[in-house]
């Protein structure tokens, strides 16, 4: 019987074989600003629709761009006494290798985290769609701030990469406690000697700690290189030959992963299915046997083995694992095993936090509201005279321009509307940013009852900002002054970001503060069940109500 899709098929792979090689810039669509996000992908010559191709994804640094990546990675840099611009506009002839790349904008320069972080792998996702990827072949590099992002994509999923190559490497505040994530993941690290933005001191460290943790990592410094280090370790395309060496190892023999958030659960085999988010779970699993596994897991109270496959599990025999010296047996596995932490220690079943608890996709911090899509809100629902409801939009305007004096131009556009525009849909589908009080913004007026955190009636110069669930969905409530109050240098970070995320980068899942952000008066996170684990701090300056403090909610277990 003839196959349906066949003609579709052959057609798309017609298509596909007919399409230029080289560079060009293409674009996918943002679902979390709605936006066409471009970057920079070239194709190989002579692409073969039928086999998967390696792909490598390059990202940029601090004020530059997917264009001017994409010939920084073939090693085709600036030209002498160019500028960046001029650099950047058309593409040279690049070298021929047998490799996909895409370098994403990813907004510009913000970092590889938060809006930058979900752009990387909707790019991923986009030249999937586009090309026949070798799922085991895709690499990850990048500079200075490039750099630093790609340490950070390869410790919180290492299970997406091949290898990785980080050049002269800015790494986000963070990235040292995750070191020991990249066991058994190829890195190389590059860096100048005489490199005066990011010293290569920095490079020397995380080499001993990527070395420590068990990572099969190189280091090249160059004597008497600065900053640019990418020009000597991308000339001549040479990256392409040190990445496609490798492939990605599915099924270690060992896993170590540690990380404060359900958003980063696991990798590999290994996923932590209850943690205290802002708190740092850790896990260290490995075989010592066929279907014999020992497991040391701290600040954890569930976790999932996904062994299929693995060529030291065989289904249908027993299981033996041992978890921080308890020792268990499973007689069948069927398919995954789970483990709870329960009063009398560890037992089978999985962990589920309780139905109101944080959970994966709704559990903070501050940062998160603008990591997907979001909606910035101002109040009018004490009717306010048109300067004051001017000077309202005009706040939640200055949260929604994310450029810096550095780095004025990001290409991110999110919605600024009134609490009476706010359709059912993005009350459905997006985060809130909501500005006022319950007295002045009825979206904070109809959920103040549920959130932890108020600021008080007459509260005038306090800024308070929290961050609660609604539905399934999260939002940021900032009343009175806006969390941008005070000097830039006030909250310090990563000079390269803009200077409103910076400081929500900074930030737990509350803080409170009087005059500006130099005068902190109470910060920190909720506990599971979003509630203040100790309200005195932040009630005893009389500005702020908390609700009551329950017992906090424990997983529990399920057989």
């Amino acid at each position: 019987m003839r196959d349906p899709t066949l003609p579709a098929i052959l057609f798309g792979a017609a298509m596909l074989a007919a399409q230029s090689s080289g560079p060009r810039v293409v674009t996918f669509p943002s679902d979390l600003d709605g936006s066409e996000q471009p970057y920079a992908l070239y194709v190989p010559r002579n692409l073969d629709p039928s086999r998967g191709y390696p792909l490598v994804i390059s990202l940029h640094g601090p004020g530059s761009n997917h264009r001017l990546n994409m010939r920084r990675v073939f090693g085709l840099g600036n030209a002498l006494g160019g500028t960046i611009a001029e650099a950047a506009r058309p593409f040279p002839q690049l070298p021929d290798v047998d490799f996909l790349v895409a370098s994403p904008l990813a907004r510009g320069t913000m970092g590889y985290q938060g809006p930058a972080e979900k752009d990387i792998y909707d790019v991923l996702a986009d030249v999937k769609r586009r090309y026949p990827v070798d799922e085991d072949r895709i690499y990850l590099t990048g500079l200075s701030m490039g750099g630093g992002g790609a340490l950070w994509l390869a410790l919180t999923r290492p299970d997406v990469w091949a290898a990785v190559a980080a050049v002269a490497p800015a790494a986000p505040e963070g990235s040292e406690e995750l070191a020991a994530n990249g066991r058994g993941l190829p890195l190389h690290l590059y860096h100048g000697e005489s490199d005066s933005i990011v010293p290569a001191a920095r490079s020397r460290q995380w080499h001993k700690r990527l070395l420590a943790g068990g990572a099969r990592v190189q280091y090249a410094e160059y004597p008497r290189v600065r900053h640019n280090a990418w020009d000597v370790a991308y000339r001549n395309a040479a990256v392409f030959e040190w990445l496609g060496q490798f492939r990605r190892n599915r099924m270690p023999d060992r896993v170590t992963f540690s990380s404060r958030w359900y958003k980063y659960p696991g990798a590999y085999w290994l996923r932590i299915d209850s943690l205290t988010p802002g708190s740092l779970a850790s896990a260290d699993a490995q075989f010592t046997g066929p279907n014999r596994l020992e497991i040391a897991i701290q600040k954890a109270e569930g976790f999932t083995l996904i062994l299929q496959g693995h060529p030291r599990f065989t289904p249908g025999k027993p299981l033996q694992v041992t978890i921080n010296g308890q020792a268990l047996s499973i007689p069948k596995p069927g398919g995954p095993a789970s483990f709870a932490l329960t009063p009398k220690g560890w037992k089978p079943g999985l962990a589920r936090p309780a139905a109101d608890a944080k959970r994966p996709g709704l559990e903070g911090p501050i940062a998160e509201v603008v990591a997907s899509r979001h909606v910035y809100v101002y109040g009018t629902l004490d009717n306010p005279d048109p300067g004051e409801l001017d000077a309202r939009r005009k706040i939640a305007l200055q949260a929604a321009e994310w450029g810096s004096n550095l780095f004025p131009r990001l290409l991110l556009s999110p919605r600024i509307l009134a609490d009476d525009q706010v359709t059912a849909e993005e009350l459905r589908e997006a985060n809130l940013i909501l500005f006022g009080t319950a007295a002045t913004n009825r979206l904070i007026a109809q959920h103040a009852g549920a959130w932890p955190l108020s600021l008080s009636p007459g509260a005038a110069d306090y800024g308070l900002v929290f961050v609660a669930p609604v539905g399934n969905r999260l939002a940021l409530v900032n009343s009175g002054l806006p969390w941008w109050s005070g000097p830039e240098s006030a909250r310090p970070g990563e000079f390269y970001l803009p200077w409103r995320y910076r400081l929500l980068r900074s930030f737990g899942d509350y803080i409170l503060f009087r005059g500006s952000l130099e005068n902190v008066l109470a910060e920190g996170y909720f506990d599971p069940m979003w509630r203040l684990p100790d309200s005195s701090s932040i009630t005893a300056s009389g500005a702020v109500a908390a609700r009551a403090d329950p017992a906090p909610g424990k997983p529990r277990a399920a057989r």
